[in-house]
């Protein structure tokens, strides 16, 4: 089973420069809990973001760099969206983790989804696609709690496909 995780603002930024341009440790506790024991599906600019292989989680990475290469257990390149099927079509849940490139590629696969919206605007130049209404029944939706630590008011919205 696909879904996918995002944290989104009002304006569907979703980064600016390959980096995520707000502070929101309530939103990485929970990616952390989300996708922690699983697979996480990204593209090769989102990897090279993190900074390192993330504890527990299976790494795989997509690329049209056909010699881009990885030395660790825990990372795999994949360079076509073929290559996902056995993640797509698995009991296990599995979880794309962006960039933009690769939200719009693999939502209309994606059956779930776990969003942090943001309610506020910034700018940016990574956007998450719309979310169609008409795709989509909202499961579970929990206001963040916005504190010194977590400036800005926020949501954590599950959404499931409609069938």
């Amino acid at each position: 089973m696909l879904s996918l995780v995002a944290a989104i603002s009002e304006n569907n930024v979703i980064g600016k420069d390959n980096k995520i341009i707000w502070r929101l440790p309530e939103d990485l506790k929970r990616f952390k809990e989300i996708t922690t024991g699983h697979t996480i599906i990204m593209g090769r600019k989102t990897f090279e973001s993190l900074g390192r292989i993330l504890p527990e989680r299976k790494h795989i990475v997509l690329t049209r760099d056909k010699d881009y290469r990885v030395r660790d257990e825990n990372v795999q390149i994949v360079n076509e969206i073929s290559d996902l099927d056995k993640y797509i079509d698995s009991d296990e849940e599995c979880f794309v983790i962006g960039g933009a490139i690769v939200y719009r590629q693999l939502l209309p696969k994606v059956d779930k989804m776990y969003i942090t919206r943001i309610h506020s605007k910034f700018e940016g130049d990574s956007y998450f696609p719309v979310i169609s209404e008409n795709e989509w029944n909202i499961v579970e939706k929990v206001q963040g709690i916005k504190d010194e630590e977590n400036p800005y008011n926020y949501d954590f919205i599950i959404y499931e496909r409609k069938k």
